[in-house]
């Protein structure tokens, strides 16, 4: 469980709102660990193993005018690393927009990370200070957080120190699935659908040889 995350979200306005609504009680235990440890959290395996199985993620960052910007993230799963239990990185390539992001990180480095697991309603937010490298400034970087099955120009490379996480509340997570992940739900009925048609011709042919045998008696 986060020690840190609770002293960045639940600010004094957030808890003044929850006492308006009369909903402070409930969010208790949340709320206790604003007097959390200043430490940063470390990820776990946990939080490992679940971005590694992520093909994409919203990237949340705040420009000079102080407005929120809001990009998505996107590639084959495991594009998103955990380099170690306080860095995440990735590799932004060539068609997948990063301007606005990248440019606010100049500005202000705090960035906000969510990913989900939609078939297991599952979802991870992150709290982090982040930094982009061009790949002719970190070649060596850019090599290892390019994806082998994603052949993109790699443009840059972002790291970021993750100060924060939580895991959310699955409730509202609306199951979702990707092309690849119905067919790995169908793949054992087309099995058994193809073994029903392998065993209906050879069925059909023990008939057929069964009538022309006996078409064949005088």
């Amino acid at each position: 469980m986060s020690r840190r995350h609770g002293a960045i979200a639940f600010t004094d306005d957030v808890v003044g709102v929850r006492t308006g609504q009369g909903s402070r009680a409930f969010h208790a235990r949340h709320e206790a660990r604003r007097s959390g440890s200043d430490a940063p959290d470390a990820l776990t395996g946990r939080e490992e193993d679940f971005l590694a199985g992520r093909d994409g993620f919203y990237l949340a960052t705040a420009g000079a005018t102080g407005w929120p910007d809001v990009q998505y993230r996107g590639g084959p799963p495991g594009f998103l690393r955990v380099i170690d239990d306080h860095t995440l990185g990735w590799a932004d390539v060539r068609g997948n927009p990063h301007d606005a992001s990248t440019g606010n990180l100049v500005g202000n480095d705090r960035m906000a990370l969510i990913a989900t697991d939609y078939p297991a309603r599952r979802r991870l937010e992150l709290f982090g200070h982040a930094q982009a490298f061009a790949t002719d400034d970190e070649p060596d970087l850019a090599v290892e957080l390019a994806h082998p099955a994603d052949d993109a120009v790699v443009e840059q490379v972002v790291l970021v120190s993750v100060v924060a996480f939580d895991w959310n509340c699955p409730r509202y997570i609306t199951p979702r699935y990707t092309a690849s992940e119905i067919q790995a739900l169908l793949a054992p009925l087309h099995q058994r659908l193809a073994d029903a048609q392998d065993e209906n011709a050879e069925l059909r042919a023990r008939i057929d040889r069964i009538r022309d045998d006996h078409e064949e008696r005088p």
